[in-house]
């Protein structure tokens, strides 16, 4: 199994996941365009995609997808919530509906989705799996329940959202309104609460861990790294953090 992002921040969202064969998007929340010319510096084609997953409806995870689905005929899965938002701005003619309690199989791919805290009609992340590891997505989400903790430990590979710093969150320029949304129970992780999840979960067996979702404007890569490298008593040369303009590329799990 191996996992990129083609961009991950406030402006737009994407992850692929590969195994044998099989190549998932996890959101989409560039252009067709932007896409397909991210996608070949990763040296994968845009036809080489087996589905969309949606994580929710916020344009810079969603704003793509539809377009994408349709120039190359890709099926979209997300939950009902959030196609009874989506389904508002566009039609999905390759549309499956998941429910975020129950996994299912996309060709040598498990997804096992779960809901999280944020502030959408039906958001999930998710754990994927295939016959040797696993790889987990978290991000989105205001709150660290017990359903996280438990979809999480024990994983071979984490992408883990460090959205803000507290005290730059709070003496930045966002109005009070916008600060009290993305520091809420339904808004974003800062950097002590990811680091908090870390302490919490089972991380023997993780080979990578990459810092995603960073705001430009409420956060910076010393105190993500800090945070992160802190919580795992490791270097912070070991942990990846994905950009807004470049993502990652390619980090492969192998077999133990």
């Amino acid at each position: 199994m191996r996992f990129a992002s083609i961009g991950s921040g406030s402006k737009g969202n994407a992850t692929l996941v590969e195994s044998s064969g099989t190549c998932l998007m996890i959101d989409c929340g560039f252009s067709t365009k932007e896409v397909e010319k991210r996608m070949l510096k990763l040296s994968i084609n845009p036809e080489d995609i087996s589905a969309i997953l949606v994580t929710h409806e916020h344009g810079d995870h969603v704003q793509g997808v539809a377009r994408f689905s349709r120039k190359y005929n890709t099926p979209v899965w997300m939950t009902q919530g959030t196609y009874n938002r989506c389904r508002q701005r566009d039609d999905y003619p390759h549309l499956t509906i998941f429910s975020s309690h129950e996994q299912f199989d996309i060709q040598s791919l498990t997804i096992k989705p779960f809901p999280v805290p944020h502030d959408a009609a039906e958001p999930v992340q998710f754990v994927f799996s295939d016959a040797d590891h696993q790889l987990g997505i978290l991000t989105d989400t205001g709150t660290i329940t017990p359903h996280i903790v438990e979809m999480l430990t024990g994983l071979d590979a984490l992408i883990l959202e460090g959205n803000y710093d507290h005290n730059m969150l709070m003496n930045g320029p966002y109005p009070q309104s916008l600060k009290a949304r993305v520091s809420g129970r339904t808004g974003h992780l800062c950097n002590d609460q990811a680091a908090g999840l870390l302490k919490k979960i089972n991380c023997e067996n993780l080979q990578h861990l990459v810092a995603v979702h960073m705001s430009e404007k409420n956060n910076a890569h010393e105190h993500v790294m800090h945070a992160f490298s802190g919580a795992m008593g490791c270097s912070s040369d070991w942990i990846r953090l994905a950009s807004q303009n470049e993502g990652f590329h390619w980090l492969e799990i192998v077999k133990s």
